[in-house]
């Protein structure tokens, strides 16, 4: 529903927008939100709660703004107390907890033990974050050794492979090349055995001729023949 136009403020009315922009204010609120409160309870609009603040009702409460700003300040400064307070004891915990696994955060890191008896300062989270920071910087410095023993082995692994690969290749050849050898004994042998004796077992006078069929057999010719 729309708010209805009212040109005429009471006292009551002012004392309020006083007492809730005093309130937002120590509460750590905006000014504009306290408009909003008083405007949704008197059917006003937030910008018209505004102005009547500014123009007319402010210059009336000066020593209770300052008054609720600094209760404001109190009241956030005791919030950070808290705070750190809590911050102590989430430290104090960490610490306590990590020194029951066998002592292995007091071999490595020694500054990040904090006693539970004794009183936790600044300087002593100053030191534990360091510590912290430190610890961080060496894994960082691990895992980027651990990527490139990774990559060095993945790079091992493809010359393995490619090793493997030439190796098998060098064993075809060679077998290859050890058939060959044996055909060529072969055909030296049998060459040797038709070289030296005739028909009728004489030893020849003159060299005979060979030809190699298209099986690879040695065929002789006998002298004088066409």
């Amino acid at each position: 529903m729309a708010k209805v136009r009212q040109d005429a403020w009471s006292h009551e009315d002012d004392l309020l927008l006083a007492e809730t922009v005093l309130r937002h204010i120590r509460e750590g609120s905006t000014q504009l939100n306290a408009f909003e409160e008083v405007g949704d309870e008197l059917n006003r609009t937030s910008a018209a709660c505004g102005f009547r603040w500014n123009a007319e009702v402010r210059n009336n409460y000066i020593q209770a703004i300052d008054l609720a700003k600094r209760h404001r300040k109190e009241k956030k400064r005791a919030l950070a107390g808290r705070n750190f307070t809590n911050f102590k004891q989430e430290v104090i915990d960490h610490t306590n907890e990590e020194s029951q696994h066998e002592n292995i955060l007091e071999k490595e890191a020694p500054s990040t033990k904090i006693s539970e008896h004794k009183e936790l300062t600044f300087g002593d989270v100053i030191s534990f974050l360091q510590s912290i920071h430190k610890n961080y910087h060496a894994f960082n410095q691990s895992h980027y050794k651990f990527e490139q023993l990774q990559r060095k082995t993945k790079q091992d692994k493809v010359r393995i492979i490619e090793l493997e690969k030439e190796l098998k290749e060098t064993k075809n050849k060679l077998t290859t090349i050890e058939e060959d050898y044996k055909m060529f004994i072969q055909i030296m042998d049998r060459a040797r055995k038709m070289s030296v004796l005739d028909e009728k077992g004489h030893q020849y006078q003159q060299a005979p001729t060979f030809k190699m069929d298209k099986n690879g057999n040695l065929e002789q010719y006998a002298h004088g023949s066409n």
